[in-house]
């Protein structure tokens, strides 16, 4: 592939063959092209299944869209031998793998770290799983959902349906899109090790260990802590869970625990206002001693050095002194109080919608959002790379690619000729 001038970030001339699906493994992908690298996707006949969830206009879904920006599409039948034969001839030409398939596929395959990094000495292989690739859980099959449930994200939320099942966080799937970054980050640090020792090596990352990170402190285990907060509690819900109890009342003792904690979410969460809702974030005391002032709370005194969290008077009014701020927010608009807020130096905002952030003025500031032109859909704003950087700036340069498109010029650059090419689309190994 001749170098795009528009390509400026650090990873420029870094090649990257994605093998990937769903979200983490195309999430990575984003990254590693927004760096510079250039990342081709290789995809089944007939597309990635995201392509069409959703889908306004066939293959060309928003949601895929939003996570496969930046790339090649390669479409290739894997199950095919000729299909497996063509990537062993053009691996060569790579530095990277990326792949989240569930354990035992890429073997299968053929397209597994042992076999690739024999045919190219120096790769870097990304393995993303849902239970990593060794342990009892390791075959596996997993997804951001799964994680969530099996880790402990779900509970710690603690949301149910209307049936009283857990209900998922709705909002991103976290454990997939951190999975992602991380596996982004591997490369990088995996990149700069073989640029001073010439090695390549093998990255496994699974969505369980990133779902823990998300959740480390209360994973964490420490015994004084513990034996005051964490044990009691546990050993309660482990009763409660001999006897034979529901989902819902396992989360309402989990919720009984947490009211200790009330104080602190005082001036750390949210609060409805006369026209919708703000979100304070102090985390300082500095910053809780001025929400004081702003919120008439002078006197609420969870600040004092001889205050306990943890006994329940306390909890009780911590309780109240909620209440009463409840009730006086309800007297001023989002903008007045967050006005209020700014000046004293309490971290605050109006809750936004995600739909709107588009069009924000800050957003718009500092070109967070990328301006790039679809070949089917047309012109389209995604959001853009997570990071500045002063001397090598990533960009979003290309938009998600048409199924396909890309297939002929990456094997050819890839060393197949075009009789070999269009020998592998007679057979139908080619898209």
């Amino acid at each position: 592939m001749a170098e795009n001038d528009a390509v400026t970030g650090p990873l420029r001339g870094i090649r990257v063959l994605e093998f990937s699906q769903i979200v983490a493994g195309p999430v990575s992908g984003i990254y590693l092209s927004d760096l510079g690298a250039d990342v081709v996707k290789v995809e089944p006949p007939g597309g990635e299944a995201r392509r069409n969830m959703g889908a306004v206009v066939p293959n060309e879904g928003k949601y895929f869209q939003t996570l496969n920006r930046g790339k090649r599409s390669l479409v290739l039948d894997l199950q095919a031998p000729a299909a497996r034969d063509a990537v062993h001839r053009i691996i060569a030409g790579f530095d990277v793998v990326t792949i989240n398939y569930r354990v035992g596929v890429a073997e299968r395959l053929g397209i597994d770290y042992k076999t690739l990094s024999k045919l190219c000495p120096g790769l870097i292989y990304v393995s993303i799983t849902g239970f990593g690739d060794e342990g009892p859980e390791a075959g596996r099959p997993g997804s951001d959902v799964v994680a969530q449930g099996y880790s402990g994200m779900m509970a710690s939320e603690g949301k149910t349906d209307e049936q009283g099942a857990p209900q998922l966080i709705q909002s991103a799937p976290y454990a997939d899109r951190a999975s992602g970054i991380a596996a982004a980050m591997g490369v990088c640090a995996a990149l700069y090790h073989r640029e001073r020792t010439g090695e390549g090596q093998l990255i496994n990352l699974s969505l369980l260990q990133t779902a823990l990170e998300l959740l480390a402190r209360q994973v964490a285990r420490e015994p004084v802590h513990d034996a005051l907060t964490r044990d009691p509690m546990m050993q309660r819900i482990e009763d409660l869970r001999a006897a034979g109890v529901s989902y819902p009342e396992l989360m309402d003792e989990r919720r009984s625990q947490m009211t200790q904690f009330m104080s602190h979410r005082l001036y750390y969460g949210g609060y409805n206002t006369k026209d919708g809702a703000i979100v304070i974030g102090c985390v300082t005391r500095a910053n809780r001693n001025a929400a004081r002032s702003v919120l008439g709370a002078e006197n609420e005194p969870s600040d004092h050095p001889d205050f306990n969290a943890a006994d329940p008077a306390s909890a009780q009014g911590s309780i109240e002194w909620k209440a009463r701020i409840d009730e006086t927010m309800l007297s001023r608009t989002s903008a007045q109080w967050v006005a209020a807020l700014d000046a004293a130096g309490v971290p605050a905002t109006v809750v936004h919608f995600a739909e709107q952030m588009a069009d924000d003025l800050q957003v718009q500031a500092l070109g967070m959002m990328a301006e790039l032109e679809h070949p089917v859909t047309g012109p389209q704003r995604l959001v853009g790379p997570l990071l500045r950087m002063s001397r090598t700036p990533p960009a979003a340069v290309l938009p998600a690619p048409s199924l396909g498109a890309d297939s002929d010029d990456v094997l050819s650059e890839g060393g197949l000729s075009d009789a070999e090419i269009a020998g592998l689309r007679e057979a139908g190994v080619l898209g």
